[in-house]
């Protein structure tokens, strides 16, 4: 029988069980052991999910409760000095202290940075290590989580992130070399492995998802040091996984090293599957990732099976694997949950669980069995029913896609005479404060908008509600003293999804839910067809909230590149396309909320580095389209409305130049879990536009002081000319409670007014 397997399952729950147990914990109403319990039982319930949806071999150790890569470091002991003595004390707390930061009993850390997992919206924490770095088993996890799956009689095959892919996600603090420290960390890759082969694993999955990647000769040679030195251990048959894209120049690299098997993502790089054939080694077992583990449309299950076909006739029946592109963590779980989408939209889809049925299909037909042929009939049905779809093409967005005119992207003017006519109406201070958009989303905020939803709450009683909330934060920042305003977004539940359900082309579900970074999950909309806007999607809240001061209030976007990013896009066009047409419709909004007299407009891309292709040789189309959807959106307008973008947890060095030619006029990032070295991009790069470097981290709970603001600020100083600088938080404030946003905020305008006191000083 043809195996079929994942690299990974969904570990939130399909209903955030996670989630809700993560966050009960940390707000100290559960204990340990009932965080455990949750754990336990949704492993479980994932594995026996697997199990009778058709896999043959589940994952195992791809459970975490906050990051995989958070996990690698603990368990080999890569603890930063500064948490040791908490972690020593009590491991959960250290643990969720390097995640999330501490501030209690007098103790203050700081958390780990956190940057995305490749090019998905997934964030990791970055290890930190340093010369000299020593490692060693810490607790047991993969073992445990093996001997779980073990005593519920599955043969399941632990997933450990591999030894070179866990240095090259690393950073060191000290500027040393990270793949120096491949000889200290070999020998407890060597012990986990040598346990679980005691224990009874037959295969351990190693994720090398930096394969895919362009590597210099030292990452090639890391990679045939650690495999030639594990080969010479007892242990378990190791499956090299690779995935998001193709091993290319790297394929005979990774085809010679000594593993006992090898995953490639046949979704995103099919055309690589001849020259696996051509290059892997007698006896080797080839995992075909076949149905798309990163978005959420049913497969093209002839082409995959052609493609299964032609290794199986070269390898033989029992070399070759049934899988996933890639770990199935980056889509929802089960889309039977999902009753209320249309009939036609829903027998498009196929989540976690049915990507599995997809490869069940896939492995019957491979072993004649009878019933297959219906199955994948019914899945051709599937896929003609949607490309004869009139909801999914409408030929007016095409036209208008069609008459944008090559190089009309632009503003009016250049920057400089942007900048004094912006002056001129604003009349802003040196280093004006702003935030970046988002106040606390209150359980007393979701509660009504979900009883609005559910037609408890009357629209007019809502709208009473959200005005309410939107007033109170206006008065919290003109008490404060913030220069640049906000609404606070409480009408919004996500920034994307709340564009999406006002633009055509968009569907929505009710528990698609996926992990974003430890219990932040989030509901990518499905983008199924042409894009338009029907309707003014900002205007009343923005405009109201201007009525109540006389400050600028920033009226509050999702750009083009992030919306497209952060949903399910439609596979049946390019990407490309689909962004132009999200770029009109926000193009729309913008000149409304000028027309308003918004003076401000902030058009977010948080994901424009992430989308930037794995590959550099791909780089310059990917940019030239992504930038250009972001100047549409924002043209058009007055030079003196100015024009913000947002980006967060993005290396800016290999692409600060394609930043800069997005020309929005200010541009705030996220650098103070970095400690500002994301600036060394623009200490390189003459930036010419207005920058707010983040001061300090709303992704943790602890709150900063005057004083680290201020040192980051100066910091900033150094690389940005005083003029340029605005003052800001990293991202958005919803995920906070109200005590602590004030609390940071009062410190963030003290900071501003110490470095506007000190400018007047030197003057």
């Amino acid at each position: 029988m043809t195996t079929v397997t994942t690299l990974g399952f969904p570990r939130i729950g399909a209903r955030r069980e996670l989630k809700r147990a993560l966050e009960a914990f940390w707000r100290g109403e559960t204990d340990a052991d009932a965080l455990q319990r949750t754990a336990r039982g949704l492993r479980e319930t994932h594995w026996t999910l697997q199990r009778d949806a058709g896999a043959t071999q589940v994952p195992c150790n791809d459970f975490t409760l906050y990051d995989h890569v958070l996990d690698a470091a603990f368990g080999f002991d890569a603890i930063p000095e500064r948490y040791r003595a908490l972690a020593d004390a009590d491991p959960l707390a250290g643990y969720f202290a390097l995640a999330r930061g501490h501030q209690k009993d007098g103790v203050d850390l700081h958390a780990l940075e956190m940057t995305k997992w490749f090019d998905t919206n997934y964030h990791y924490l970055v290890p930190e290590l340093h010369a000299g770095q020593q490692f060693r088993l810490r607790g047991d996890k993969p073992l445990a989580q093996f001997l779980e799956a073990k005593a519920l009689g599955l043969d399941a095959r632990p997933v450990l992130l591999g030894p070179v892919s866990f240095l090259l996600l690393a950073k060191t603090t000290d500027g040393s070399d990270r793949l120096a420290l491949l000889d200290r960390l070999l020998p407890a890759y060597a012990e986990l492995l040598q346990q679980l082969k005691d224990a009874g694993a037959t295969w351990v999955q190693l994720d090398e998802p930096c394969l895919v990647l362009d590597l210099d000769e030292a990452a090639r040679a890391a990679y045939r040091q650690a495999y030639d030195v594990l080969s010479q251990f007892v242990r378990p048959k190791l499956l090299l996984a690779t995935y998001f894209g193709a091993l290319a120049d790297n394929l005979p690299l990774a085809a010679a090293l000594p593993a006992d098997g090898l995953h490639v993502d046949l979704v995103r790089a099919p055309e690589q599957l001849e020259a696996v054939l051509g290059l892997l080694p007698e006896s080797r077992v080839l995992s075909l990732g076949l149905v798309d583990g990163r978005n959420i449309w049913r497969s093209d299950l002839d082409k995959a099976l052609e493609l299964a076909r032609r290794a199986r006739g070269r390898l033989g029946a029992d070399r070759v694997w049934l899988a996933p592109s890639c770990s199935l963590l980056h889509l929802p779980v089960d889309l039977d949950h999902e009753k209320a989408l249309p009939a036609d939209l829903r027998s498009w889809l196929s989540f976690a669980k049915q990507k599995l049925g997809e490869l069940r299909v896939l492995a019957d037909a491979l072993d004649g069995k009878t019933d297959s042929d219906a199955r994948l009939a019914d899945a051709r049905d599937r896929i003609a029913s949607r490309k004869a779809s009139a909801r999914v093409h409408r030929r007016e967005v095409a036209t208008r896609v069609a008459g944008l005119v090559p190089g009309a992207s632009g503003r009016h003017a250049p920057y400089p005479a942007r900048e004094a006519a912006q002056a001129r109406r604003l009349a802003l201070p040196a280093f004006p404060t702003t935030t970046i958009g988002s106040f606390p989303q209150t359980h007393e905020v979701r509660e009504a908008r979900a009883r609005n939803r559910s037609g408890k709450l009357s629209d007019a009683d809502y709208n009473t509600f959200l005005a309410a909330e939107t007033a109170k934060c206006v008065r919290l920042q003109e008490d404060i003293g913030i220069d640049v305003l906000v609404h606070g977004e409480f009408e919004r539940n996500d920034m994307v999804e709340y564009f999406g359900e006002q633009l055509d082309g968009f569907a929505f579900t009710k528990n698609g839910w996926v992990q974003s970074y430890g219990s932040r999950c989030v509901k990518p909309p499905v983008i199924f067809g042409d894009v338009s806007r029907p309707a003014p999607m900002t205007v009343r809240w923005t405009q109201y909230a201007q009525s109540l001061t006389q400050r600028p209030m920033k009226g509050m976007l999702t750009g083009p590149v992030t919306v497209l990013q952060w949903s399910f896009v439609r596979d049946d066009q390019p990407r490309a396309a689909t962004c132009r047409q999200i770029a009109l419709a926000l193009r729309d909004e913008v000149l409304d909320l000028e027309a308003a007299g918004i003076g401000i407009i902030q058009i977010d891309e948080p994901a424009l580095r992430e989308g930037l292709p794995l590959r550099r040789s791909a780089w310059k189309q990917y940019l030239g389209w992504a930038v250009d959807c972001f100047r549409i959106s924002a043209s058009n307008v007055a030079d003196d409305t100015q024009i913000h973008t947002h980006m967060c947890y993005s290396e800016f060095n290999d692409i600060i130049e394609a930043v800069a030619a997005m020309d929005a006029d200010v541009i705030s990032i996220e650098t103070s879990r970095s400690r500002m070295e994301l600036l060394d991009a623009f200490a390189k790069f003459r930036y010419p536009n207005g920058i707010g470097p983040g001061v300090y981290d709303i992704h943790s709970p602890r709150v900063p002081n005057v004083g680290e603001m201020v040192a980051l600020l100066e910091k900033a100083k150094a690389v940005i000319p005083a003029s340029q600088l605005w003052v800001n938080p990293d991202c958005g404030l919803k995920t906070r409670g109200w005590p602590e946003t004030r609390a940071a905020l009062e410190a963030m305008v003290v900071a501003a007014k110490a470095l506007r006191d000190d400018a007047a000083k030197a003057a």
